[in-house]
This record gives structure tokens, sequence and C-alpha cells, in this order.
């Protein structure tokens, strides 16, 4: 099964602007910068008014209600992302694998048993996404149940890797904490700037990969492959390297995304929705690194 790459449709200026528009009466600061340098923010320290290049912003009237938090981000971050956990522990003592040694002496799948609800909870997952792009508003309630859901398609997908990798999980784990680390270590020193280059780059080559995805996906359909990439020959981990890649520096963005959420005073509510973008570049990334470990594995 190819796990689906995708850029992270959640956490985009438009939803953000149009959200503090609408609580604001209409009223939104501007989002994004003219120049190609971005100024240090809630990450590094910044307060006060924006500094975007040509013109000074300074954050307009407060909603209605309480503003996003960087605070209560993490915070809801941290509920999905044990949700989450709980989700992947049911999935993986759900499915049911039967394996085999091979003349090669290698651990290979037989059959497996994967139960029809935690297809039908990876349908409703990716249902919950985009009722949650549409409305955001939601999030707060529809996040939980998608993070659930994708946790148990997730716990199941591990358990097929595990089987045949012994210890795989752990090391697709501990390198996602290890990415994730990195990512936010590099945006909050300002070593790595979110310019608007940056961005269109990400989303090109993150757009790219969706396309080579849904062409595998399509090409499968018809008993066929696009040949090299998905196997476990130089070309094979060379593409899962840059698919990671590309799923690390979507990171950057949502960090971004996130920090501009909280200065232009997005309502309360995009606390989740920002929490729950994160969590769809989190999964992304686990899942990819899992493809290219299982690569390296098979050589």
């Amino acid at each position: 099964m190819v796990p689906m790459a995708s850029s992270n449709p959640a956490l985009n200026d438009k939803i953000f602007e149009r959200e503090t528009a609408a609580a604001n009466g209409g009223f939104t600061p501007a989002w994004g910068s003219p120049a190609d340098e971005v100024p240090p923010g809630l990450f590094t320290g910044a307060t006060g008014a924006t500094d975007l290049g040509a013109a000074t912003v300074t954050p307009g009237p407060v909603a209605t209600g309480d503003t996003m938090r960087l605070g209560g981000t993490l915070s809801a971050a941290a509920v999905l992302l044990l949700v989450l956990l709980v989700g992947a522990f049911f999935g993986w003592q759900a499915t049911e694998v039967v394996t085999a040694t091979n003349v090669a002496g290698e651990t290979v799948v037989v059959s497996s048993n994967l139960p029809a609800w935690i297809v039908v909870a990876a349908i409703a997952g990716f249902g919950l996404a985009i009722l949650t792009i549409f409305k955001p508003k939601l999030a707060r309630f529809t996040a939980p149940f998608y993070a659930a859901a994708q946790g148990a398609f997730v716990g199941a997908i591990s358990k097929l890797y595990e089987v045949q990798f012994d210890g795989i999980v752990l090391q697709a784990v501990g390198l996602t904490i290890g990415v994730f680390v990195m990512m936010l270590v590099l945006y909050a020193t300002g070593t790595v700037k979110v310019t608007d280059r940056l961005r269109k780059g990400i989303f090109a080559a993150t757009g790219a990969v969706c396309l080579v995805y849904l062409a595998t996906l399509v090409a499968r359909l018809f008993g066929s492959d696009i040949p090299m990439i998905h196997d476990a020959g130089i070309v094979g981990i060379g593409f899962s390297l840059v698919v990671v890649g590309i799923a690390s520096s979507n990171l950057l963005l949502d960090f971004d995304f996130i920090e501009r959420g909280v200065e232009m005073r997005a309502p309360r509510y995009m606390e989740w929705f920002g929490a729950f973008g994160l969590m769809v570049t989190l999964i992304w990334l686990y899942l990819e690194l899992l493809r290219l470990l299982s690569k390296l594995r098979s050589r």
C-alpha cells in the first residue's frame, strides 16, 4: 500500500484570513510579506507590531472573544497526539498478520486481516479532514475524531511493517520526533526563514509528490506500476529520501502559519485547527519514514 502524500491544505493563509476577518467584522491584518525576509516572531520572542518589509502592520481590533494563542495550539496538538496514539494502539491490536520465512531467511507476510472498521475509520478520517478544512470552527470537535480514525489506520499499517522488519516502528517514531525537533529549532532560531520563495518551492515540490502517488494508484488499478521509485533500489531509496525531505519542510510552513495566525489574532478555535494541520504533516512524515526504512532494511 502506498500512503498518499499531500501538502497541508489546512494551514494556509486564506483560511486564517477568512476566519479572522469573520471574527473581526471584516477586518484582518495583512498576511505575508512582499519582501524576501520574514522577521522573527512569536517563536523568537518578538512582540507588538510586525515589520513586513515595506510596511509595519499593527494588529487590528481584537476579535470578539478570545484569540488564538501559541500555548493553546501546542496544548491542542498534545491532546490530538495522545488521541492518535490511543487510536494506533487499537488499530495495532485489531490487525492480525500471518508471516513465514522465505528461502533467504527473510520474514514475509503470508496474509493479513485488516478489520473492516479500520478501513471505514481511514475513510472517515479523510472525510473529517475535508470537513475540518471547510469548517474550521468545528476543529475542536472534528480534529480529535480525525486523530482517532487516522491513528487506527496508522497503527494497523505500522503492524504490517513491524512483522516484516523488527523494530522499524520504534525507529520511525524516533526519527519523526527527531525531525520535528530539528525543524522546530531551525525555525525558532531563524536559521531557516520561511520566505515567499521557500513557500512556493515547498508547495510545488509537495504537489509533484502528490501527482506521482496519484499516478501510482491509477497505474496499480490497471495492474501496472511506476518502475523503480517504489523498489528498494538506489532510485527507490533516493525517491523516499526526497519525499521525507519535502514532508519535513512542510513542518516549517506549519510553524509559520501557526505563528502568523497568532500574530493576526485569529479566533480561539483556530488553535485546534492549527493543531489539526500539524497532525496531518506529522502523520505523513511518519508514514514516509516507515517506507524509507523498509527500503533500507530490504537491501
